[in-house]
């Protein structure tokens, strides 16, 4: 990779004036040109360009990192830089995620763990570290909070942002301004983005996947129509499995044949999804893109091997998801007014029961009593019952400047809330593991 430099970059004064010219940008030295006659870039000779004559006038981007959790766990451990890894865990777990290596033996996200690993026996299975996650998902989000605070996140790796409007502020055109940030987060973070650029948030979602990884794509709205007529009914959102098996049994299975019909027979045929069809169809969407608000709630859950009913074994993972609550909460500065169990068994959709507390809490020693508490009344609701899955979280989320206060109904509170502020001072210092509660064990 060669840098940044600065000089001709693509600028609004440069723009060409002719129709049929194309616009060309270098994502590794960012020179610009206008023409189609190369396939490498005519300063560097780097083959990864980006070509479109419409590159200078779109500026609504969605960006995807690649395969996230593989890749930071291959940016922490370079020996896994060539070996196939699934992010998953557990005989009774799924795969979160897994490399592009484990793609091309047919792993795929959501598939079982069991399934998974006969595909590809060779792969390193690494069980989620979301707290690991989530911290460099945040520091892409803040990279891109520097280009426009219209940022808006869909989950940890993958976000809409809208750049219009940001060529004085940067130098250039959001074309420009986005290859510039996929080379930094490619050098400061260390993990690879895909980026889709359009003329709305539909079509900007859609380009982010055509050629991952490292991908950049642009479609623009001369060619919306023509892109889209050839793409299968499930690339419209919010089209899952019911609605195309609904639109097969009427013999719709194209993109283009709803580009055919009209928008009210559509309407008529299948009421308010009729009309997203009809717009989606035909590459229309006024979506606005609305900037992230702060989180309502805190979670932590783990499902077991084994289907779990003895308390005890319970209240042990119940403590160490609490640790494992309290620590997210103290380091967001975040405390919650209610604390919330969910449990889960393969015959019972999820159970949830929740408590408000007197005072907001970030202490894993409140959750956890409470959060007992709401299991020892789920056990007795379902006598014998056997769970796959725990979880406790805080919802009602408040600055932790108004977390437990000390209490007079209960004067051991200060000293519980000191030991712990310890074990957390030690284990900031020597590691999660260095301490643990008898009660973990």
């Amino acid at each position: 990779m060669t840098g940044l430099p600065e000089k001709s970059p693509i600028t609004s004064q440069n723009k060409p004036t002719g129709d049929d010219e194309i616009e060309l940008l270098c994502r590794d030295c960012l020179q610009h040109a206008s023409t189609a006659d190369t396939h490498r870039c005519p300063s560097c000779k780097s083959p990864r360009l980006v070509k479109h004559s419409e590159l200078l006038q779109l500026g609504v981007a969605h960006l995807d990192c690649d395969a996230f959790y593989a890749a930071v766990e291959k940016r922490d451990n370079p020996e896994l830089s060539d070996k196939p890894v699934i992010i998953g865990g557990g005989r009774r777990g799924v795969v979160s995620t897994c490399c592009y290596i484990a793609r091309i033996h047919g792993v795929h996200s959501a598939m079982p763990m069991f399934k998974a690993t006969k595909a590809c026996p060779d792969a390193v299975i690494i069980k989620p570290d979301m707290e690991k996650y989530g911290r460099v998902g945040r520091e892409v989000r803040d990279m891109m909070r520097a280009l426009t605070p219209l940022v808006e996140p869909l989950s940890i790796d993958e976000a809409f942002m809208d750049l219009r409007g940001t060529e004085r502020l940067h130098g250039g055109p959001p074309a420009l301004s986005l290859a510039k940030l996929t080379n930094r987060i490619e050098q400061e973070i260390g993990i690879t983005v895909s980026i889709g650029l359009s003329h709305n948030k539909f079509l900007a979602k859609l380009a982010s996947d055509l050629n991952k990884p490292r991908g950049f794509s642009v479609i623009g709205k001369a060619e919306t129509l023509p892109f889209l007529a050839e793409l299968p009914v499930s690339a419209i959102w919010g089209v899952g499995k019911a609605m195309q098996a609904r639109l097969a049994r009427d013999g719709i299975k194209q993109v283009a044949q709803l580009q055919k019909i009209d928008e009210a027979d559509l309407a008529r045929r299948y009421d308010a999804m009729g009309l997203r069809l009809a717009r989606l169809a035909r590459g229309l969407d006024n979506r606005k893109i609305v900037p992230s608000t702060a989180a309502k709630s805190i979670s932590s859950e783990t499902t077991f091997n084994e289907d779990l009913s003895d308390a005890k074994e319970l209240e042990k993972h119940l403590w160490r998801l609490s640790e494992r609550t309290a620590k997210r909460c103290k380091a967001k500065g975040v405390a919650g007014k209610t604390v919330v169990l969910k449990m889960k068994a393969d015959r019972l959709s999820s159970l949830t029961r929740n408590t408000t507390l007197p005072d907001p809490t970030q202490l894993a020693d409140v959750m956890f009593e409470k959060g007992r508490r709401l299991m020892q009344q789920l056990l007795r609701e379902h006598p014998g019952q056997k769970f796959r899955l725990i979880g406790i979280g805080v919802a009602g989320l408040v600055d932790d400047a108004l977390a437990d206060p000390l209490d007079l109904a209960d004067p051991d509170k200060s000293r519980r809330k000191a030991a712990e502020q310890a074990m957390d001072t030690l284990r900031d210092k020597f590691g999660d593991g260095s301490i643990k509660k008898g009660r973990s064990l």
